[in-house]
């Protein structure tokens, strides 16, 4: 699938905001060519989740002018399911040491972020990743799971 999405880039207290014409959220960096690949970024993980999710992807407008003084920036990105980095809901069962009956549940609630292709759950390794991030491991250094050091 192929995305498209206008930003605006303008600097403010010292970064480049890249804020997307007609959706809510953005993004920023340190000078207009970091603003524009972190713009190019924060599209990809949004069109990955409404690919995801099912969800209908917004048709872009195009032709917008400056809200706030900047440059409009067309940025376009290929998104598939098959490019984004996940495991098996089995896998990330035994990568979080929960029950894989669990692991559905998480995605359900949005405590971590998955799909279904066909019959199979797939689970994103950033999803696990921030999930063992946010939580104290019991278990020692060496027995944490090398899958997703990738």
């Amino acid at each position: 699938m192929f995305v498209l999405q206008e930003f605006e880039l303008f600097e403010s207290e010292g970064y480049v905001l890249a804020i997307p014409c007609n959706l809510d959220g953005g993004t920023e960096g340190v000078s207009y060519e970091d603003a524009a690949a972190m713009a190019a970024d924060w599209l990809k993980g949004m069109a990955e989740h409404w690919l995801m999710t099912g969800a209908v992807v917004p048709k872009p407008v195009l032709g917008n002018a400056p809200q706030h003084g900047g440059r409009i920036l067309l940025v376009g990105v290929e998104v598939s399911l098959t490019a984004i980095d996940a495991v098996t809901a089995t896998e990330a069962a035994a990568l979080l040491g929960v029950s894989r009956p669990r692991i559905t549940q998480l995605i359900s609630t949005g405590g971590l972020e998955g799909y279904r292709q066909g019959r199979n759950t797939y689970v994103t390794k950033a999803s696990i990743q921030a999930r063992l991030d946010e939580r104290p491991s019991l278990r020692t250094p060496h027995e944490r799971p090398e899958l997703l050091q990738a």
